[in-house]
């Protein structure tokens, strides 16, 4: 029998013939395939995914210079902010944030806690007092502003001209630095004295952008942060004997930095190996410190970046190693801990963990833009800024390798991509997550290997009917749900996408396209599908509204196997809400194996196929998902003959 009438016997099997075919309703499951996000582009915002032939973002240059009073706990500074309008329309104001207004009793984000409190508690003894603001354009002057909550709406006499035009804001501002900062920022006492983790630590510009206008959300809680990009030159006046460090670089190293120290910091550019700068038994020793009283400023420069943020105490332990980037430029990684926390098992191995993500990710994705990398230990579980991350002081060994990983990663979400945390969390936790789980399995030889790929210990999660989709804004998930819909389920589906759908060849084609062309820009989840889209060449779609904007789940079934013609008929069902392609391994009674993979299309007319297997070898077994790379809520229906699911 040929091979067309092979066929058709078999559709005469499987249908009943073409009077009982005509007969039987029509099934479709095109709505599943159907775009859900507006697809068409314009002079912003193109339909492959890139920025519009016009495209527009503003800018923001900083120059601050802050004190800080290790008596009264507080940080007073002048901020000098140059501001660019590059958006179509001149304004006569721009909106800025005040995060440290959270500090107060009376905040949204104080009143929005529950009584039983979460991460994000606060102190309710801060805010920021501003003094002297002025804004000018050319000439004109004013010092108009109203202050709302953790915003401040600041006015010109003259608007900002659109298309280039330029503005100048400065005030003085002056807050108590918070013992609990919202796991962000704050202080924690030591042995050897208080160490402070300074971020949101003086007001920004808000963004405005062709989306949503002004981005002018409060500061609540788990919303993060969206920024423009910008220059910052900022100095830090802190006590004689205070280690300083920040996001960018060292501008004075001769004013703050001992001939010791200076010697040591040399060594430490040029070593693979962890160079100790600060030992835990040179605390005391102040012939290590520039000067012996008084205070000293510490100047630094970071170009191109969304934010700064800072460290100081006297209590610090430093260490540094350099990072080798692919291009062959040099960055520095650092650490500063408490003797607490040092150890071979904890901190002392900080330096090389944070020299080995930033090395692995600037070589898998994007290269590492910035001079320095440094990570703290506070009181924080972990938080991440550009070039800086605040990391517990309590972690070790494969807690800490963890959360370095994680927070250095953030690098590349939302800092190199800037993408808006305070509503789609899933762009920046979600991807990093997903990022990390190559660096870790990459790190010593899988010394702490990634379970990401474990997605069905997830399951429990996904079929709990209090959970919620990927898009909701973080403000408003449940806590309980937080860790899955930002973090998880959205690393899961890059996984998916790179590992079972894809293939990491078109995945990673289209994803390093991704991030280079929105470094440094602001994209919107439309960009992010567009773009994987156009450049892998694949509607996706049916798996981007499945399980980005959905909460429905994966569930794939193998019904039966028969015989037919010396061939077998296997009979499949997609009885999930997300359809996917079928890999399915096949075994035969002579324990050979073959792999047949479906394309997700079979699932365009319905929930039922049939596949021919032509073969002339008896079938003794038939599995879906053999690596198990699905988050599949129903293992019992995914082999033949039944089996239980092993993990």
């Amino acid at each position: 029998m040929n091979i067309f009438r092979k066929k058709l016997a078999l559709a005469a099997l499987v249908f009943g013939g073409i009077a009982a075919s005509n007969a039987q309703e029509v099934q479709s499951n095109q709505s599943l395939f159907n775009e859900f996000l507006d697809h068409n582009g314009n002079e912003f915002r193109t339909a492959t995914g890139k920025p519009g032939e016009d495209y527009w973002q503003n800018e923001t240059d900083y120059k601050i210079e802050a004190t800080l009073d290790d008596q009264a706990h507080t940080i007073t500074g002048k901020l000098t902010l140059e501001y660019t309008n590059n958006s179509p329309q001149e304004l006569d104001f721009i909106w800025m944030h005040l995060e440290q207004n959270r500090f107060t009793e009376d905040s949204r984000g104080t009143l929005t806690t529950p009584i039983s409190g979460n991460r994000y508690n606060g102190d309710v003894d801060g805010g920021y007092t501003i003094t002297n603001l002025e804004a000018k354009v050319k000439r004109s002057s004013s010092s108009k502003h109203i202050i709302t909550d953790t915003r401040m709406q600041v006015f010109f006499d003259e608007p900002i001209p659109a298309n280039g035009g330029e503005a100048t804001v400065s005030m003085n501002f002056t807050y108590k630095i918070p013992v609990k900062g919202m796991d962000r920022m704050g202080r924690l006492e030591t042995k050897n004295g208080t160490i402070y983790a300074l971020a949101q630590w003086f007001p920004r510009a808000a963004v405005l952008d062709d989306i949503e206008g002004w981005n002018i959300e409060p500061y609540l809680g788990a919303g993060e942060f969206y920024l423009d990009y910008g220059d910052y030159d900022f100095k830090i006046t802190a006590p004689y004997n205070h280690v300083v460090v920040a996001s960018g670089a060292l501008q004075n190293e001769r004013d703050v930095l001992s001939a010791t120290l200076r010697d040591r910091m040399e060594k430490a550019k040029n070593s693979d190996e962890t160079v100790m700068l600060v030992k835990a038994d040179e605390l005391d020793d102040m012939s290590l410190r520039a000067k012996q009283s008084g205070t000293l400023t510490w100047h630094f420069k970071m170009e191109n970046t969304r934010d700064v943020a800072f460290a100081s105490s006297k209590a610090f332990i430093w260490d540094a190693a350099k990072i080798d980037l692919p291009s062959g430029k040099k960055a520095l990684a650092q650490s500063v801990y408490p003797i607490e926390s040092d150890g071979q098992g904890a901190w002392a191995r900080s330096t090389e963990y944070t020299k080995h993500s930033i090395e692995n990710n600037s070589e898998m994705w994007f290269e590492y833009p910035y001079p320095v990398a440094v990570n703290v230990a506070a009181d924080i579980g972990g938080m991440e800024y550009p070039g800086l991350s605040f990391c517990s002081w309590k972690s070790t060994g494969a807690g800490l390798w963890g959360v370095t990983d994680h927070e250095f990663g953030h690098n590349w979400f939302p800092m190199i991509v800037g993408t808006n945390e305070r509503r789609y969390a899933w762009m920046d936790e979600g991807f990093n997550t997903f990022i990390n789980h190559y660096s870790s399995n990459k790190f010593n030889n899988g010394e702490y290997p990634s379970n990401l790929n474990q997605t069905r210990n997830a399951i429990g999660w996904y079929t709990n009917p209090n959970r919620e989709g990927i898009d909701t804004y973080p403000d408003v998930t449940n806590l309980r749900n937080l860790g899955m819909i930002a973090y998880a389920k959205p690393a899961q589906g890059l996984f998916m996408l790179r590992e079972y759908i894809l293939g990491p060849e078109r995945f990673d084609n289209a994803f390093k396209s991704y991030i280079k062309t929105w470094a440094y820009k602001h994209p919107q989840p439309r960009d992010f599908f567009n773009h994987m889209e156009n450049v892998a060449g694949e509607n996706l779609a049916w798996f981007f509204k499945g399980w980005f904007y959905g909460t429905g789940n994966i569930d794939l079934a193998v019904n039966s196997v028969r015989q037919y013609q010396g061939n077998y008929v296997i009979s499949l069902s997609n009885n999930g809400d997300i359809p996917m392609p079928v890999k399915m391994q096949v075994t035969f009674a002579d324990d050979t194996t073959q792999m047949v993979e479906l394309p997700v299309e079979i699932w365009q007319r319905g929930n039922d196929w049939n596949y021919l297997l032509e073969t002339d070898k008896q079938v003794s077994k038939v599995t879906l998902d053999p690596n198990k790379m699905l988050p599949d809520v129903n293992f019992s229906n995914d082999s033949w003959p039944v089996a239980q699911y092993q993990n």
